[in-house]
């Protein structure tokens, strides 16, 4: 699943190539996406400029003068600026025609992800009035995880990839960063020392932007908007890395599946 450092390389992609232009026409291959795609987009967004492109966790929020578009990639989705001559593929299900001839297009072979049209603040959609703190914003201080974690008795890998707690934390970062902070992803989030925590909101914080400065991670089919790949896969330390010895201690990496979904440690140096 594309997580926050992927959006974000697509977010910025598409922004500096998309800011300006005017949306000239809609269209929608397939509505059948998560969530139907809206009958009356095409009416909406034609002929309106795009004035900003944001990000809210892994939704990307499209200002125009109309209203709001917000997009999400789902599991293998990618968003893409390409020529008018290039032809559409199998999976190219919604496309947005742009005022200098090329195209937008929405390309998600699984369907899980969504389009929606807003109208009001984008920041009361039900989709995002509750979601947590930016990882990467202001909010996210060195004693907000602690402070939060309180009142948690799951564990702390259950915790931080909770949205309501932060947003933006999925499983391959969450898996990285309790490594770098020496956390057993099985451990109870309301036992973990403050110090740890602080030690985990900077290998948060570290995780996300060096990725996001690499273009993410390439997992299955994420490629940012120019259709290339994202290279900090090359840096995992524990994600899939089953059996390999740990970089720091030697000992095998281990993997157990928690909550259905698998989590990779070692259990020299995480405690």
């Amino acid at each position: 699943m594309p997580e926050l450092p992927e959006v974000e390389t697509t977010r910025r992609g598409i922004l500096a190539q998309a800011r300006g232009r005017v949306i000239t026409a809609v269209m929608v291959r397939n509505r059948n996406l998560r969530w139907p795609v809206p009958s009356r987009l095409a009416a909406h967004l034609s002929n309106t400029r795009i004035l900003d492109i944001r990000r809210r966790g892994k939704y990307l929020i499209f200002e125009t003068a109309n209203g709001y578009m917000l997009l999400h990639l789902g599991m293998s989705g990618s968003l893409r600026i390409e020529t008018a001559d290039r032809a559409p593929k199998k999976h190219d299900h919604v496309e947005w025609a742009l005022d200098d001839g090329r195209l937008l297009r929405l390309h998600d072979p699984r369907r899980f992800g969504s389009v929606h049209w807003i109208e009001e603040s984008p920041e009361q959609h039900p989709l995002l009035r509750d979601l947590g703190p930016e990882p990467l914003g202001a909010g996210f201080d060195d004693g907000y995880l602690f402070r939060q974690s309180r009142r948690y008795r799951c564990s702390i890998k259950h915790f931080i990839m909770n949205s309501k707690v932060v947003v933006g934390v999925g499983n391959i970062y969450a898996n990285e960063a309790l490594f770098l902070a020496g956390i057993a992803p099985g451990r109870a989030a309301n036992r973990v020392s403050a110090a740890q925590y602080e030690k985990l909101t900077g290998a948060i914080k570290t995780l996300l932007q060096d990725a996001i400065r690499q273009g993410g991670t390439t997992l299955r089919d994420f490629v940012n908007p120019e259709g290339n790949p994202g290279y900090f896969r090359l840096q995992l330390q524990v994600y899939e890395q089953t059996g390999k010895p740990c970089r720091r201690c030697g000992k095998p990496i281990r993997h157990r599946v928690m909550g259905q979904r698998s989590s990779y440690y070692c259990s020299g140096c995480q405690k």
